[in-house]
């Protein structure tokens, strides 16, 4: 799968779970300040991400994720 397939991808699970307009889903979008999720919002979303691309993702990983370019990432590398 092409890095931007994943991106669409991460991105229409984000637009889902975040409940923002897909045009707030962008690399340098902060999940609190841009996208007004908390850490609860995040949680539900590393879950979708979880099922939506079959990766496991420790907790202890999401230690500075702040961005979307940051999760993206995160996730693509498990992939």
């Amino acid at each position: 799968m092409s890095d931007d397939a994943t991106f669409e991808k991460f991105k229409s699970c984000a637009v889902e779970v975040l409940q923002v307009p897909g045009d707030k889903v962008v690399r340098d979008a902060r999940f609190a300040d841009d996208l007004d999720a908390d850490s609860l919002d995040l949680v539900e979303l590393v879950m979708a991400l979880e099922e939506t691309f079959d990766i496991t993702v420790d907790e202890a990983e999401l230690d500075g994720i702040e961005t979307i370019g940051q999760a993206f990432d995160l996730i693509a590398a498990k992939l």
